[in-house]
């Protein structure tokens, strides 16, 4: 067979060809061939865009009733770029999961949560189908992650036994740092101590009281008494309670490790233990102990409290956020406004700590609104609302962030950007 003649147009082959049949008989035959184009994904793609095609799953789960762990462990997981082989991110009750298409990604990402917070890991899986004939199996895997329900500025009551073995701190202790490990701090006499992964688990223990549980108090008088720890300075402080000024004239007296922050007529957080009741076995002990009951203090002081203007400017800085599935249900009006809260609650202590915010990204905010209208509905950088040089009202600034600790997000940096500044 001889192809004699051969065109071609859009979508369609015109080919014509001849054969012997005979001797000295030719058959010639003209036909013609049209061609559909038809795009499909690859596998990979495929699954990425289809529901219930994941192979194995992450799912994080931390106790806690607010989001600052989880929104702190976020930034992390975005500097190091950790959820880049994610197909979907889906947040649930409690925590994150995160789903990909390979056994390994999960493995290699649990790996990560491992390094840099303090958690314990458990691993399951089900089997989908299997092959009778060549005997192969399918699997789908799940990675359950458990952060410790331990945060930072929690107040947290030790077993005396664990206080003993990890230096002989004093059992009543703030969490001031939460990194691979537990950093806890006694602000009577400034000694730290670290909790290990492996210990805290052998015999796991929760926090006397949260954030959510402290109490304004206004410094009626201050004395620094020395000695200096890194950035505390011990200091004995006269409190009042915010509420109680001009009802009554109970005060308090305490140390605290703020000295070289607060001055006399400064608002400070703390937590109040005086007239309080905690359902805590460790704390229980303290109480019943000869040794550790009389050293209870009334009030332990936590943070500083910077007043803040309720209409602020946008900060000359921003944080990236995940885009992340809501999943069925939707956050109800009130869950709206708690996230709402801890991110802003997130972000001041990220202005007011140094040392907290030195393991993240920040990002300078000059294009964050135009990026905004262009990018919606995408991943997009979340601008915090408040002034660059915001002052209180007494006139005291604000703790800043420095633009030189500011970077520059390339991913804005295109041609249509330079054309308008142009």
């Amino acid at each position: 067979m001889e192809c004699t003649d051969f065109e071609f147009s859009f979508r369609k082959v015109r080919i014509t060809i001849q054969q012997e049949a005979f001797q000295g008989t030719i058959l010639q035959q003209t036909f013609e061939v049209e061609y559909v184009v038809a795009y499909h994904q690859c596998p990979d793609c495929a699954k990425s865009f289809t529901a219930n095609t994941w192979r194995a799953v992450v799912q994080v789960r931390q106790k806690v009733p607010h989001k600052r762990t989880f929104l702190y462990l976020e930034q992390l997981i975005l500097k190091h770029s950790a959820h880049k082989d994610t197909i979907n991110i889906r947040e649930v009750k409690d925590g994150l999961d995160f789903f990909y298409s390979q056994r390994n990604h999960a493995e290699k990402f649990v790996d990560f949560l491992t390094s840099v917070a303090p958690v314990r890991s458990k691993k399951s899986q089900e089997l989908i189908s299997m092959d009778i004939h060549t005997s192969t199996k399918s699997y789908k895997f799940s990675f359950s992650i458990e952060l410790v329900p331990i945060c930072k500025d929690d107040l947290v009551a030790l077993p005396i036994k664990l206080a003993k073995q990890i230096g002989n701190i004093a059992p009543l202790t703030i969490c001031h740092r939460i990194g691979t490990t537990i950093n806890l701090l006694d602000p009577n006499t400034l000694q730290t101590a670290e909790v290990s992964t492996p210990i805290y688990w052998r015999s796991p223990f929760s926090s006397l009281a949260d954030v959510q549980e402290l109490v304004e108090f206004v410094v009626m008088d201050l004395e620094p008494i020395g000695p200096q720890k890194s950035r505390w300075l011990l200091a004995e402080a006269t409190v009042a309670r915010a509420s109680d000024l001009g009802v009554n004239d109970i005060t308090y007296f305490t140390r605290t490790h703020l000295g070289n922050v607060l001055h006399a007529g400064d608002s400070v957080m703390g937590y109040q233990l005086t007239g309080s009741n905690f359902n805590n076995p460790n704390f229980e002990a303290l109480e019943q102990s000869n040794t550790y009951s009389s050293s209870i203090p009334d009030v332990i002081l936590v943070k500083k409290l910077y007043p803040r203007k309720k209409k602020s400017k946008s900060r000359n800085w921003r944080l990236k956020r995940m885009n992340k599935d809501e999943g069925e249900l939707l956050p109800k009006k009130q869950d709206q406004e708690r996230m709402e809260r801890d991110f802003e609650m997130f972000l001041q202590d990220v202005e007011e700590d140094p040392e907290y915010r030195s393991g993240l990204a920040l990002y300078k905010a000059e294009q964050a609104k135009r990026q905004k209208d262009k990018m919606e509905g995408l991943e997009t950088a979340s601008v915090a609302e408040t002034e660059e040089t915001e002052e209180t009202e007494e006139g005291e600034e604000v703790p800043k962030i420095d633009m030189d600790e500011l970077l520059n997000d390339f991913d804005e940096l295109d041609v249509k950007d330079a054309e308008e500044e142009e």
